[in-house]
């Protein structure tokens, strides 16, 4: 619960449009909210800057629905990630002004519209194929209301691509590179700019890539010194970590 949600609260009770009953009952969700298959944090903004995201893997769609109820009652934005059509479905019944991002498989609710264009993430992906993946990693981002831009196939097989775009990449606060195969963009990326590197390694790629290992692999062991990574696929771990830095960085 937000601490503009508890002002309000408070306002009310003096004005008599509710009970001091109704604020204590409110006031007892804190820090989270048992509904029984979940306990929503609703301190996450407080603690975190950005309320809590749902994973929606292995919950139900009206799992997800009521979870996106208290988080959305709050007065925030809402995210939620790895989402197939079914959810977000149940989630456009109770809120038809989500949007399904299909590639990304996320579902998102504004509440606010805060989008800065100070202070600039770029998401830059090796292939075509990694794209579902980086799109996770933009709608986790612009909700976080950063200023994003995306430069899409610009892998080492055809370096160039990159190259073309140098002025770009120097212009970010920080870099997201989304690669499969044998991941080595990453480390090309991280030789070039002056920024933190986020590296997110796909699972795409023929066998021997072990489903995204290989470039997990080979961006751990990044000769560049400006690249970190977080773990295969996760596109959100890497919108959410760049916009930290950029928090920072403006």
């Amino acid at each position: 619960m937000d601490i503009k949600v508890i002002k309000k609260l408070f306002e009310d009770y003096k004005v008599g449009q509710i009970s001091i009953n109704d604020v204590l009952e409110k006031i007892r969700e804190l820090p989270y909210k048992d509904i029984g298959f979940a306990k929503v944090d609703s301190h996450r903004k407080i603690r975190c800057g950005f309320p809590e995201v749902i994973f929606c893997m292995g919950k139900t769609p009206s799992q997800v629905v009521k979870i996106a109820e208290h988080i959305v009652a709050g007065g925030n934005d809402m995210l939620a990630t790895r989402a197939n059509r079914e959810i977000y479905e149940a989630i456009f019944r109770k809120f038809p002004d989500a949007v399904y991002n299909e590639l990304a498989k996320t579902i998102t609710i504004r509440k606010t519209r805060k989008i800065t264009q100070k202070g600039l993430i770029l998401i830059v992906t090796a292939g075509t194929s990694d794209i579902p993946v980086a799109e996770e990693a933009r709608v986790t981002a612009e909700i976080m209301d950063n200023n994003v831009k995306v430069l899409y196939d610009v892998g080492v097989a055809g370096i160039h691509r990159l190259m073309k775009n140098h002025v770009e990449l120097m212009k970010a606060n920080v870099i997201i590179v989304v690669a499969g195969m044998e991941g080595a963009l990453a480390s090309v990326v991280g030789g070039l700019v002056d920024c933190p590197v986020i590296g997110v390694p796909t699972s795409i790629g023929y066998g021997a890539s072990f489903y995204g290992v290989a470039p997990l692999l080979s961006m751990l062991n990044s000769c560049a010194s400006s690249v970190s990574v977080v773990n295969i696929d996760n596109g959100f771990g890497a919108g959410y970590v760049a916009s930290l830095i950029n928090r920072i960085r403006r």
